[in-house]
């Protein structure tokens, strides 16, 4: 990847046009169980919604506030939605309108927490299959394109370590998991035997493991029933730092880390002030119950900085705990198409929140820890 402006952006959502499933999957073996846009009549209203498995999914068509002129609206039909959110042609020029050299690609609908939802194996390995196959494709077009390939997580180990090759092999640069697997019945938590053999290749492989927000996890919202929706969406994201800083710990103190120590991990829309205590805590009790005599011979926040990437983009007083946290690894995000997106000020407010800074610090926090983190160069 070429480096024109200075910035990559390590979180972004990459919105699969509407025929991406209808073309890669059997129509002859899924039928009108294929991820599709259809249209649906809401409070008198003819709107389009993605259905996954025959049940529609309400809401905006594609959640891409900021690639629209109302940065606060959302699109009910797919003719509302700009080219530049879905056509890996017209996202190029997005990214330059922004300023943005390239940007890591995580899901937007129809995918929901990082998965589709769904309780049958073949069909949640054919939807796997087609994503990760449809967002390669981005690749074709640009290498401004980083994209992080899903798993199925109801098969077998060893159809998903074979999925795992295949999107690697059509340019994936990672895995964008959900932080307790466990949610979904049936299938084990992170720290389980099931997941090693996952764990050993993407260490050969040099490919991280990347959570998004909460990645499926979640803490109690009280939902005070005056909140506008505005209201009630803000509340629901300001808890999302707290939803990581419960895996944190769990990741440091589980033990994966000093087993697979060139594993790498990645926290995105996590923001990154909140770190330094959690690292501080885990390192005080590391440090009072003599955890290194419990098979933890690595100090948390030690493993932390070998191991694991975080990443900001309006935040300034994380910025200023980078020495701490581990400035080289902090990476700038802007979101977009999303609501938060710093899109199309993304320079404005990196340089506000960076731009005192050596150069030397600027460019890693801009993107030269994420061009390490992807093999970028």
């Amino acid at each position: 990847m070429d480096i024109k402006f200075g910035l990559i952006s390590s979180d972004s959502h990459a919105q699969l046009d509407r025929d991406a499933f209808t073309s890669r999957m059997s129509k002859t073996v899924w039928g009108d169980r294929i991820p599709q846009v259809r249209e649906v009549e809401e409070n008198g209203e003819l709107v389009e919604c993605w259905s996954v498995d025959g049940e529609v999914r309400s809401g905006a068509v594609v959640n891409c506030p900021a690639a629209l002129p109302d940065k606060r609206a959302v699109p009910r039909r797919w003719e509302a939605v700009p080219r530049k959110v879905y056509d890996p042609v017209e996202r190029l020029k997005a990214l330059d309108e922004d300023g943005v050299d390239g940007e890591v690609l995580f899901p937007n609908g129809p995918v929901q927490n990082l998965r589709f939802g769904i309780a049958d194996t073949a069909f949640d390995l054919a939807c796997v299959q087609a994503y990760n196959d449809a967002l390669g494709a981005w690749t074709e077009v640009s290498d401004r394109f980083v994209p992080l390939a899903m798993i199925p997580y109801l098969s077998p180990i060893e159809s998903v370590l074979s999925q795992v090759r295949r999107a690697v092999d059509r340019g994936h640069h990672g895995l964008c998991m959900l932080a307790d697997p466990a949610i979904i019945p049936g299938v084990p938590c992170l720290d389980d035997p099931h997941w090693y053999p996952l764990w050993e290749l993407c260490q050969d492989l040099e490919i991280p493991i990347t959570w998004h927000a909460g990645s499926g996890t979640s803490l109690y919202v009280p939902h005070w029933e005056k909140y506008s929706r505005r209201q009630w969406h803000t509340v629901f994201t300001g808890r999302i730092p707290a939803s990581v800083a419960q895996m944190v710990p769990f990741l440091v103190f589980c033990g994966l880390l000093d087993r697979y120590p060139r594993l790498k991990w990645a926290l995105a829309e996590s923001a990154v002030g909140w770190m330094a205590y959690v690292l501080e805590s885990c390192d005080h009790e590391w440090e009072r119950r003599h955890l290194w005599t419990e098979g933890l011979p690595t100090p948390p926040s030690e493993a932390f900085r070998r191991q694991i990437y975080t990443s900001f983009w309006f935040e300034s007083s994380g910025i200023e705990l980078r020495d701490y946290i581990g400035l080289d690894n902090i990476m700038w995000e802007s979101d977009y198409p999303h609501i938060t997106s710093t899109f199309p000020h993304s320079r404005e407010h990196v340089e506000r929140t960076t731009g005192v800074l050596p150069a030397e610090e600027q460019r890693k926090l801009r993107y030269g820890n994420a061009m390490r983190l992807y093999h970028l160069n």
